[in-house]
């Protein structure tokens, strides 16, 4: 990897959290190979991680420098089990992918069957993927891109980096902080343990997030100890990451659309610690729950959401994916000229994603501290575009050539075996070292829907003060 990238990279992620507020921590990354892309993808990884273990550190006060393990923070943004005498579901719906255009390339992304059906609106239906191809290719990239979202589907037209900065939504998003951070009214005084080995023990996380950026915060938060209830509508599913990405939580269902299913999730929201939500900018708005209103259900709520294009410009409402904000923005050009490829190519993995929902647990994480130091509320809120500015200011050198992680070993595993609905599987050992706080979680993968919307008794319990 290259030290002087995760160096800058770790200065832009701290002070993206502090504000500049406070000195620089130190990080020490430890291996030398990293995922062969033409960005600094393992960088990324490993100081997106360390953020969150750092925030992680600052909410207790644990003095210990922290150590991250570059080639296993690559991997957690590959998988984080493996499963065994199995196969692993397919990430992709047949019809997604890359397909040339009239004068270019655009990337259709079909995994969900509403936004699979939005295309199809657009283009027809197909047996396969060649009558398709054949389809696309009698659209220009911006016609059809346009199209297909306004038929409330989701692409994204290939962008050069310099037609992304001329291009209205990523000048705005380019004015964006990394992590916006708004300090809202005081809230009654938290009780929470902040034992140094489980710091979130008694904390409770609301998680209304999807597909994998908020899910990997979420995630994060539920290693640290955090009651962790995911909600989804009801018919809602992510086979391809389900297992993956519901560990250590508890997954229900509600309709926020109902008053029944309106009446559970303000009693849920007002018991919360934590919202984590990645609704496009005013979804959660138009449904009656704007930052005022959640702060008045809840006072004192830490508030942490996602969107995919950022927070102002005239795409700040689109649907948007990781892997269409590389296309659009620039980076998927980028590694095209840079494999000397006819097609587009993306980075190796979802490292948007992935990098994003470190930088949200930091962010809760951060949250937390200031609650406990000002009795506040908190809001903060992230987009992939942003994230992407990161990589995009940063990349590897024409002639560099990463050297590639290799196949995964089981010394990157732990030896205890993950057993769940789904079977067993292997779970990547931690990829920070913090003496006194390791990453666990006390729940396998549920499915989404078996849990009942309501906390735990347990969870309760876990408030009373020490």
């Amino acid at each position: 990897m290259d030290n002087r990238l995760s160096d800058a990279l770790w200065q832009q992620l701290w002070h993206g959290l502090r504000n500049n507020s406070s000195p620089l921590p130190a990080l020490t990354i430890r291996g030398d190979r990293a995922l062969v892309s033409a960005y600094p993808v393992s960088e990324l990884a490993a100081t997106s991680i360390g953020l969150a273990a750092q925030a992680a550190a600052s909410l207790t006060g644990n003095p210990c420098s922290l150590e991250v393990d570059g080639m296993l923070a690559s991997r957690w943004f590959q998988h984080a089990l493996r499963p065994v005498n199995r196969q692993m579901p397919p990430l992709w719906d047949p019809f997604a992918g890359d397909y040339a255009t009239e004068n270019g390339w655009i990337r259709l992304h079909t995994n969900a069957p509403h936004h699979r059906a939005a295309m199809e609106k657009v283009l027809g239906k197909h047996a396969d993927r060649q009558p398709l191809a054949a389809a696309v290719a009698q659209w220009t990239g911006s016609d059809l891109e346009q199209a297909v979202v306004d038929a409330g589907g989701c692409a994204a037209a290939l962008r050069s980096f310099s037609e992304w900065q001329q291009h209205a939504q990523g000048q705005s998003v380019s004015r964006e902080a990394l992590i916006e951070q708004t300090l809202q009214a005081c809230g009654p005084a938290p009780t929470w343990r902040l034992l140094p080995a489980r710091p979130l023990l008694g904390v409770r996380v609301l998680d209304l997030t999807r597909i994998i950026a908020g899910p990997v915060a979420t995630r994060f938060l539920a290693g640290l100890g955090a009651e962790v209830l995911r909600i989804d509508p009801p018919g809602w599913q992510e086979p391809s990451l389900e297992e993956e990405i519901s560990l250590g939580k508890r997954c229900a269902r509600l309709d926020l659309k109902s008053s029944e299913g309106r009446q559970q999730f303000e009693k849920l929201l007002s018991q919360s610690d934590v919202l984590v939500h990645g609704y496009r900018a005013d979804a959660l708005s138009n449904l009656g729950y704007d930052t005022e209103t959640l702060q008045r259900i809840r006072p004192g709520l830490v508030d942490v959401s996602l969107n995919s294009w950022g927070w102002t410009g005239p795409w700040r409402n689109r649907r948007g994916f990781d892997s269409l904000v590389q296309m659009a923005c620039g980076i998927a050009e980028r590694g095209r000229l840079w494999q000397g490829s006819d097609a587009p190519v993306p980075l190796p993995v979802q490292a948007l994603d992935h990098a994003t929902g470190y930088m949200m647990a930091a962010a809760v994480l951060e949250g937390l501290r200031q609650r406990l130091l000002h009795n506040t509320g908190f809001t903060a809120r992230l987009s992939l575009a942003r994230t992407a500015c990161l990589l995009t200011d940063a990349p590897y050198p024409q002639d560099a050539q990463p050297a590639g992680l290799g196949p995964r070993q089981i010394q990157d595993e732990d030896a205890e075996a993950v057993i769940s609905q789904w079977g067993v599987a292997y779970r990547l050992r931690s990829p920070f070292w913090l003496p006194g706080m390791p990453l666990n979680w006390s729940k396998a993968p549920s499915p989404f829907g078996s849990a009942a919307a309501e906390w735990t008794r347990t969870g309760q319990a876990c408030l009373t003060p020490t």
